[in-house]
């Protein structure tokens, strides 16, 4: 496992929607919701976190339920399951479509 300062004693629940696509899968740049406050953040993953199957399929705008710590680096995870865009809080839901709308409108034109 890599060694992360954890600045909080216990794990907290979080929410996200991966906002960029994912080029090293140990940093993943995504939306988080920690109790009701959404911020950019970095979800740093561990050895234990690369080898789940949610994990390795990340693409832009998935969903995801986290449990894990704050870190001055980030979110450091502690376990992950991708999740429907319609469990999301209430302040990820509107960032998640409008997520995929572009998504959408920047991939459908290749698609014949």
């Amino acid at each position: 496992m890599q060694a992360f300062s954890a600045l909080a004693e216990e794990s907290v629940l979080a929410f996200a929607v991966v906002n960029e696509i994912p080029k090293d899968r140990t940093r993943v740049s995504a939306k988080v919701a920690v109790q009701g406050t959404v911020a950019d953040m970095t979800l740093l993953a561990s050895d234990q976190i690369l080898s789940n199957l949610a994990w390795k399929q990340l693409e832009l705008c998935h969903a995801l339920k986290l449990e894990g710590y704050k870190t001055s680096e980030g979110f450091l995870v502690q376990t992950v399951r991708a999740i429907d865009g319609a469990m999301l809080p209430m302040v990820l839901q509107g960032f998640e479509g409008d997520c995929l709308l572009k998504k959408a409108l920047e991939v459908a034109p290749f698609v014949d």
